[in-house]
């Protein structure tokens, strides 16, 4: 199949987790990042399915990629319907270093903004960096594109997530892919991308 146009990259945004932000009581700093380290291993909330619209769009023959956490591994499974997955930690979750703010306690969905906007400002904690994220973003999407073009047609899936997913937006799209579905950002949500 010399020549064959590339197949599609379907990037899913995980389904639910069991650890959710707006579930959890108030807390400081340091219990937000116990908490986070908590999400980061959380799996899928039990009981649910993945939405009919998205199996219709992964093919039997889909390759299926996922970060290395468990949520997304999971939410791969259900796009895979049994096949082989592969996971990389190249496609995890962008870090959420909590700022030290003393004793000052919020929820976690609101340290989850805090932690994001000073993350972009350059805040990392130890973490990784804003830039070196941006950089794995742009390997990442050179992956998925080569996993893409030498598929011989079939959709490329990946199940990841939501500001990691975000920034795998601009990097394909400065190499020539457009977003042909966008189905937003909640979870099991997808976004389709073909080359242009």
């Amino acid at each position: 199949m010399k020549g064959a146009r590339p197949g599609r990259i379907i990037i899913v945004r995980h389904g639910r987790p069991q650890v959710i932000p707006k579930e959890a009581p108030p807390m400081g700093w340091r219990d937000y990042r116990e908490w986070w380290a908590k999400y980061e291993q959380s799996s899928l909330k039990d009981g649910q399915r993945c939405p009919e619209d998205l199996l219709k769009e992964v093919g039997e023959d889909a390759i299926i990629l996922s970060s290395a956490r468990p949520r997304a591994i999971q939410t791969a499974g259900h796009l895979g319907r049994g096949r082989p997955i592969k996971h990389d930690p190249m496609f995890n979750e962008a870090p959420l270093p909590a700022p030290n703010l003393g004793r000052f306690p919020m929820r976690p969905k609101n340290w989850n903004k805090l932690a994001r906007l000073l993350w972009m400002l350059g805040h990392s904690g130890g973490e990784e960096h804003v830039h070196d994220a941006k950089r794995r973003a742009a390997r990442a999407a050179e992956q998925l594109i080569r996993t893409a073009e030498h598929s011989h047609g079939r959709d490329v899936v990946l199940a990841a997530h939501g500001w990691f997913n975000r920034m795998l937006r601009p990097e394909l799209r400065k190499r020539g892919w457009a977003n042909v579905h966008d189905g937003g950002d909640k979870y099991w949500s997808y976004r389709i991308y073909a080359k242009k």
